[in-house]
């Protein structure tokens, strides 16, 4: 069987490391699947999630996000995210009410920056909870 390293590592620690028989996020312009000898590429991801198929068939890891870069080359993919959380440690009341409050924040902005970055992070949440219920299984 045919495997691609997969390496996801925000700017506090590495998320995951290992082998993978698929990989698939968030590109800025739609999902990506990548698979062991794809083509090199790099590009910016959303938010949302990364889900890896371990190529030792135990249960696919799931990491939420909140963007970043890219990078694949044939025999290794890496994620350079922004900020990343395994699936396992994704709060859905934490996440609710984060968004509650971004949508209090774009209710109540000031001026145009501030508009801007209350937007940006309700548009993270959204994702998040999303990524969320899809690892739940509820769509």
């Amino acid at each position: 069987m045919s495997t691609i390293h997969v390496d996801v590592v925000s700017a506090e620690e590495s998320i995951f490391s290992g082998e993978a028989t698929l990989v698939s996020l968030p590109g800025e312009s739609g999902e990506l699947g990548i698979l062991p000898r794809h083509t090199p590429l790099i590009t910016r991801i959303k938010a949302g999630a990364v889900r890896i198929q371990r190529a030792d068939n135990q249960e696919e890891e799931f990491v939420f996000v909140a963007g970043g870069i890219l990078e694949v080359q044939p025999d290794r993919v890496t994620v350079l995210a922004d900020t990343a959380v395994r699936g396992k440690d994704l709060d859905e009341a934490k996440a609710s009410e984060a968004k509650r409050l971004a949508q209090d924040a774009v209710q109540n902005a000031k001026g145009h920056l501030d508009l801007a970055r209350a937007q940006s992070e309700l548009q993270i949440m959204i994702a998040q909870l999303a990524a969320i219920q899809r690892l739940r299984g509820r769509k």
